[in-house]
């Protein structure tokens, strides 16, 4: 296995006040595996987008339910962390046996969790963002530094740790800036390539902060022949191991239990329903909704056979052709299908293939589009109304302008001069836009006779006109006409009473 050289600065231990001095120092050249960097650093950032992922999710509630999506993000982000320094520390020998303080070792997982679900509490309320941000990455930065050197202090061996302050300070703010950079992206993007930029940053950050502080260390000789007590490092491995799969499985099923919820909260705002068959099997499943939507009760057994028993016979034909047609050419499924009750239902599926290409799922959504569907008849009928009311008015109003070249025609052959013309002319135009007005009042479908006199001779007196007879309706087709011969019969000359 590749090892690389480290070099930890050595104190005997003489010196006055026991300090070390420069000529008392020895270098301790340490072997150290290059698969501990890889494996923590490949820890670290999973550990890091899983929990960036759940604190995203926790943003999209309030209350209790968010408190206990930042709760799960924390614990993920804690444990990655703590996970991360101890694989790490799997490849730190100090020249003799290794052990580790299970209760200081408990401890610091305990603050990493802590710390980080304080900063992931500060980030997720709207208000203030930059201070919160800075705050936020500040106690994770301070979490993270803690959670190593408590870490640290639960090694036992023998030899004796120190610091150099420098570098211990050079670490924590490696990790403030990590921290503060990734709750920044994570906050301000919701994007899967920002998230995992987050997720790489502090995963990196977490990294460096570790080498960082491990750079600071001092190792002093203690007692050869002491034998250290505690966890021996195989089987903290092993416990580093079950909870990372611990976390693992607790991410992603938070994550699809989430999902379900946004996917169910979806379809029954939409009122949907959700189905699915396996095609190997021609097994049908159906959610709650569905179930409703075909009449069902949403807890009675369910079998496919049901659906063409409440279909009309022409769609239960068609389902199941088309059902097949699907399935043979491997395409996605398509249809409205018409229930005995009246209502129709729109049926979509996507395919689901094998790498081989066969069909093996169908899933999709089930909703009620009677009205949807009524409304586009209802539009339908309407566009075809409005068609035939276009080609009618385009004939009426060729007949109209037809009858007023007609009217200007005779009036010129009948009028000696220009005056004449215009009176004459405009007088017939007002008696035919009186014909139009009776005939839009009974929707230019018939007249009255007697409504057609009383309009042209409505400016004679009483005495002077005389209408009897019997009610007689005109086509519509006729009306203008003798509209126009009414016209002409008023406009003459009337001495006395006129009988018709």
């Amino acid at each position: 296995m590749p090892r690389a050289a480290r070099t930890l600065m050595w104190c005997d231990g003489q010196g006055s006040d026991n300090t070390c001095d420069e000529l008392d120092r020895k270098p301790v050249h340490h072997d150290h595996s290059l698969i501990y960097p890889l494996l923590s650093t490949l820890l670290a950032v999973f550990g890091s987008w899983t929990a960036l992922d759940l604190f995203r999710r926790s943003r999209r509630h309030d209350g209790k339910a968010q408190a206990q999506w930042v709760g799960l993000s924390a614990l993920a982000m804690g444990v990655s962390i703590w996970s991360m320094h101890f694989v790490a520390m799997l490849g730190f020998d100090p020249g003799g046996p290794v052990s580790y303080d299970l209760g200081i070792t408990l401890a610091s997982l305990a603050l990493a969790v802590a710390g980080t679900a304080v900063a992931f509490v500060l980030c997720s309320a709207p208000d203030r963002p930059l201070p919160r941000l800075i705050g936020g990455g500040a106690v994770m930065g301070l979490s993270i530094g803690g959670m190593h050197y408590l870490g640290m202090s639960a090694l036992r061996s023998t030899v004796e740790i120190g610091y150099r302050p420098e570098w211990v300070a050079a670490s924590v703010i490696v990790a403030f800036l990590a921290s503060t950079a990734a709750l920044t992206t994570a906050r301000r993007n919701s994007r899967s390539r920002w998230q995992a930029l987050a997720a790489v940053v502090l995963g990196a950050g977490v990294v460096a902060m570790h080498y960082t502080a491990m750079v600071a260390v001092v190792l002093t000789p203690g007692h050869a022949h002491d034998a250290p007590a505690g966890v021996p490092p195989l089987w903290l491995a092993f416990g580093i191991a079950g909870l990372t799969l611990l976390l693992l499985f607790l991410a992603l099923g938070a994550s699809l239990v989430d999902q379900k919820q946004v996917l169910q909260l979806a379809l029954r705002a939409g009122r949907m329903g959700y189905w699915e068959m396996d095609i190997l099997r021609r097994r049908l499943s159906l959610s709650e909704q569905g179930r409703v939507l075909l009449g069902f009760e949403p807890d009675a057994p369910f079998d496919q056979s049901l659906v063409s028993a409440v279909l009309t016979p022409e769609s239960a034909a068609h389902r199941q052709a088309l059902l097949e047609r699907a399935i043979a050419e491997g395409k996605d499924y398509e249809a409205d299908y018409e229930m005995l009750d009246g209502r129709w239902l729109e049926v979509r599926g996507r395919m689901l293939l094998d790498s081989a290409g066969r069909a093996q799922r169908l899933v999709g959504t089930i909703q009620d589009v009677t009205a949807h569907r009524a409304a586009f008849q209802a539009l339908a009928r309407s566009e075809a109304r409005q068609r035939v009311l276009i080609n009618e008015l385009n004939h009426r109003v060729k007949n109209t302008l037809a009858t007023v070249l007609s009217i200007a025609t005779l009036t010129a052959r009948r009028s000696e001069d220009v005056e004449s013309f215009a009176k004459g002319f405009q007088a017939r135009l007002l008696s035919l836009s009186a014909t139009h007005n009776l005939l839009t009042a009974e929707g230019w479908q018939r007249a009255e006779l007697h409504d057609i006199f009383r309009a042209e001779f409505a400016h004679y007196n009483d005495d002077q006109v005389v209408l009897t007879g019997p009610e007689i309706w005109l086509g519509a087709e006729n009306v203008l006409a003798i509209g126009l011969i009414v016209h002409e019969l008023a406009t003459s000359q009337i001495s006395g009473p006129v009988s018709t």
